[in-house]
């Protein structure tokens, strides 16, 4: 993707708008759109924000507000794709971090341009 894609992505994850987002990334990558919920299994609430069900192609999340961060949006599609091209869903988050600050960075350097505050 573009780096101004990517900036796009962030921007409406950031404003509210995490389907739309998800729905872009799904076709960008040709797979299926994720589900979204609120609310973690049994036995994640401790630690994680969020996770990914490869079986049930869920990203949940621990509330709402987890809902507006990007990086942890982006790292749990990240399992979706992953999961969706080659079924494996283990050993992968150096990669699934690297995705998620790929899209921030973009962002992020694009803020910076809008701006003009380098």
């Amino acid at each position: 993707m573009k780096r101004k894609s990517k900036a796009t992505i962030v921007w409406l994850i950031l404003n509210g708008k995490v389907e739309e987002a998800l729905e872009i990334l799904a076709q960008k990558h040709g797979v299926t759109v994720p589900i979204i919920e609120v609310g973690l299994p049994k036995g994640r609430k401790k630690k994680a924000l969020a996770c990914y069900n490869g079986n049930k192609r869920t990203i949940s999340v621990l509330n709402s507000d987890t809902l507006k961060d990007p990086f942890v949006i982006l790292h749990e599609f990240y399992h979706h794709l992953r999961t969706s091209l080659d079924g494996k869903h283990r050993g992968t988050e150096k990669y699934a971090d690297t995705f998620a600050t790929q899209f921030i960075q973009a962002y992020t350097s694009m803020a910076i341009q809008e701006t003009g505050n380098d």
